[in-house]
């Protein structure tokens, strides 16, 4: 089943208008996110047992907003694996950790992605790494890949 967020407060079933691929009968053991053809938006990979991996395609092409973080540690490790995202935007606030894996047999895009809603750029980013350090960027704008050097915002 795919399920689409409305508005933070509920989910709606969208299997019906996804395609082929959710319903196609497989036997599945894991799911790794991210955005594959870098196009902006979450796409899923699906890894099947003895057989090849399902990929869904998100192909969203509506208004909203988005920005994507990529890290790159230079006293923490390189991946920046362990570091909290915090991204304030359109009067919302998100966080996002940065982890190595997250579902049997699969590893997530390390990018990390935040929708910004009608917003068209982030008020601030904070990113806190696993060092200790914290980097701080204010008016980022949108629709783009962020890459954040640990060590890199402004005192």
């Amino acid at each position: 089943m795919v399920f689409r967020n409305v508005d933070g407060t509920r989910f709606a079933d969208v299997t019906a208008g996804s395609g082929p691929g959710p319903t196609a009968v497989h036997s599945s053991r894991g799911a790794a996110f991210g955005d594959f053809d870098n196009d902006g938006d979450v796409d899923v990979l699906i890894m099947n047992m003895n057989e090849p991996p399902t990929l869904l395609r998100n192909d969203y092409a509506g208004p909203n907003g988005w920005i994507e973080v990529k890290l790159e540690g230079t006293r923490s490790n390189r991946a920046g694996i362990g570091a909290t995202i915090v991204v304030d935007a359109g009067g919302r606030r998100q966080a996002r950790a940065v982890v190595s894996q997250s579902s049997y047999y699969s590893h997530d895009d390390l990018r990390a992605h935040f929708g910004l809603g009608a917003a068209p750029r982030a008020e601030r980013i904070e990113v806190r790494w696993p060092s200790g350090a914290v980097d701080v960027l204010k008016d980022v704008a949108g629709r783009r890949l962020l890459t954040v050097r640990e060590g890199s915002s402004p005192p």
